[in-house]
């Protein structure tokens, strides 16, 4: 049952809990993503006939972990995302795949990530298993192994506390400032007051507001954390592009009214409640990778132009900021947030329907974007030096 404070999830051993219920095929790195596609490729919606409680088998593919320095912040950086990935409540089961000879090795991987083969986490290196066809099959094989133990999860009531929200945007217009961000920010004051939790990210977007969101935070901790996230940017990166006081401070509008309680670096385990900042780039696929890895299980993301994003394992629900937008991409968009501009709803109420649809998708309703089967390309952890 849902209510205000609850929605239907399944609990999970490290005491969090999924809004959707995956097995994750994940790869060390791009040498073997045509094994993680062709493993996950074959339990399509007729061999998934038989476990109506396993959402998916998804292969989570990238494009690092060669060529890489073996140590140092970007192989710390893969790695982290990766674990996190693994460790998301939405993944009831993984699958890592290797070549071998990588960096990125999955030996130091799981021995840095502290993470043990069990029932629910495989892994197979194709160099000591004979090869791409010998790997598809083991990895097949492993898979069908899991979906007997993750098939046994369960949705249950669990209390909105174990809801992480990422909050992304793409396409903004002028309209967003007055209606689809300040309305999820509504969302956000609901979600946090239950409880929950909210992950804000995209650094570059702050310039201009900084010293309003450093009087939000909860401790002079908070405040050191953020100035020295910003300064890393300012002073080591240089900006993709301008950012506008008026931008960051539409921007900032998303974020309600609550207390920053922490802030975290990319991809890092999140564990305060409330409303907390991720660094991150201002690229919401890249973002929104970050802050699944950090364990949010839910993205909702505004835009003013229209947006066809969509992720795994969390879900993404999407606001249109005008009502245009939403008609042109109503495939894609869920929340038509442009009701504001025309009187058809104020802030609040359409933050309070933003909320409700959070609960109802964190509970298993599919968002556009599911519907569609999007998300299996959007895994994009920071490749962080090249894309800043």
């Amino acid at each position: 049952m849902i209510t205000q404070n609850t929605f239907l999830g399944f609990p999970r051993p490290s005491g969090r809990a999924g809004t959707r219920n995956y097995i994750g095929v994940f790869v060390m790195v791009n040498c073997a993503a045509t094994v993680a596609r062709k493993v996950a490729e074959h339990f399509d919606e007729e061999r998934l006939a038989a476990f109506p409680n396993v959402d998916g088998v998804v292969p989570f593919i990238h494009e690092l972990g060669c060529g890489m320095e073996m140590t140092g912040e970007p192989m710390d950086l893969l790695r982290r995302t990766i674990g996190g990935m693994v460790r998301n409540p939405n993944v009831g089961g993984a699958l890592l795949l290797a070549l071998g000879c990588e960096r990125n090795n999955i030996y130091g991987f799981l021995e840095q990530e502290k993470l043990a083969p069990g029932p629910r986490l495989k892994a197979l290196v194709m160099q000591e298993q004979g090869g791409t066809a010998n790997t598809i099959a083991l990895g097949i094989a492993a898979v069908e192994e899991m979906l007997a133990l993750v098939s046994q999860d369960r949705r249950v009531p669990v209390a909105v506390s174990h809801l992480t929200l990422g909050i992304q945007s793409a396409s903004l217009d002028e309209d967003a400032a007055v209606s689809a961000n300040p309305a999820l920010g509504a969302a956000v004051d609901l979600l946090v007051r239950a409880g929950g939790t909210a992950v804000v990210s995209s650094t570059s977007e702050l310039r201009g507001v900084e010293r309003e969101l450093a009087a939000r935070a909860a401790s002079p901790e908070v405040v050191d954390k953020l100035a020295s996230r910003i300064a890393w940017w300012r002073e080591t990166r240089r900006p993709v592009e301008a950012i506008t006081a008026e931008r960051a401070a539409s921007a900032a509008r998303r974020w309600g009214s609550a207390p920053l309680a922490e802030v975290y670096r990319y991809a890092e385990t999140i564990t305060a409640k409330g409303l907390v900042f991720m660094d991150s780039p201002a690229y919401e696929a890249m973002s929104a990778t970050g802050q699944m890895a950090g364990g949010a299980n839910v993205i909702c993301l505004t835009t003013g132009r229209g947006s066809g994003y969509g992720s795994l394992p969390a879900p993404t629900l999407k606001i249109a900021s005008n009502t245009a937008a939403y008609r042109r991409m109503q495939d894609d968009i869920d929340i038509d947030g442009g009701e504001i501009l025309d009187g058809r709803a104020s802030v609040e109420e359409m933050g309070r329907r933003i909320y409700d649809e959070i609960l109802q998708v964190a509970s298993g309703e599919p968002t556009k974007a599911e519907a569609l089967g999007v998300g299996d390309n959007e895994f994009v952890p920071w490749p962080i030096g090249v894309f800043n």
